[in-house]
């Protein structure tokens, strides 16, 4: 093999290798999202109550919200790098799958607002789904989240005030 083409071979494993481009924003997107880690507590837009925790799985590679409103079943989502956004798989007790997405435009992250990409067994677009999610990041030890829940193309939101609980 000549020097020319090794040097060419060297250079593409080198790009493959390297799992973000440069000057994208969300790995620090989703170290605020790691950073979230442990049980939280609070109230919903009714005042009742509310309990989520956050947990670190797969060598840091995504991030597992278990989201427990007062008088609903439990939900969990996923949360994961995904190119220059991060992208989220909603397990809905409704039995849909919502899949969302965002892309940060900066590293100074006070919210994401993730975007419907689609949901798996989602009979159709008028069924009940979770449609959009705003985590607001208002401190260290607070956050708010916004979920659309979507049913026959009418948006309620769902807000839930949340604080880390301390142990």
């Amino acid at each position: 093999m000549t020097r020319r083409k090794l040097s060419l071979l060297l250079l593409l494993a080198a790009s493959i290798a390297t799992p973000l481009s440069a000057g994208t924003h969300s790995a620090a997107a989703f170290k605020k999202l790691q950073s979230l880690a442990g049980d939280w507590e609070g109230k919903d837009g009714h005042g009742m109550a509310v309990k989520t925790s956050f947990k670190a799985l797969a060598s840091g590679t995504a991030v597992m919200e278990t989201l427990s409103p007062a008088g609903m079943e439990e939900m969990v989502t996923l949360y994961s790098i995904d190119g220059d956004g991060i992208a989220l798989v909603h397990y809905c007790p409704t039995n849909n799958q919502p899949r969302m997405r965002v892309v940060p435009d900066s590293d100074d992250i006070k919210e994401l607002s993730f975007d419907y990409q689609g949901a798996g067994n989602l009979k159709s677009p008028s069924t009940g789904h979770q449609h959009h999610l705003v985590i607001r990041f208002d401190d260290a030890e607070h956050i708010t989240e916004t979920w659309i829940w979507r049913q026959d193309d009418k948006d309620i939101p769902m807000l839930f005030y949340l604080t880390r609980k301390k142990n």
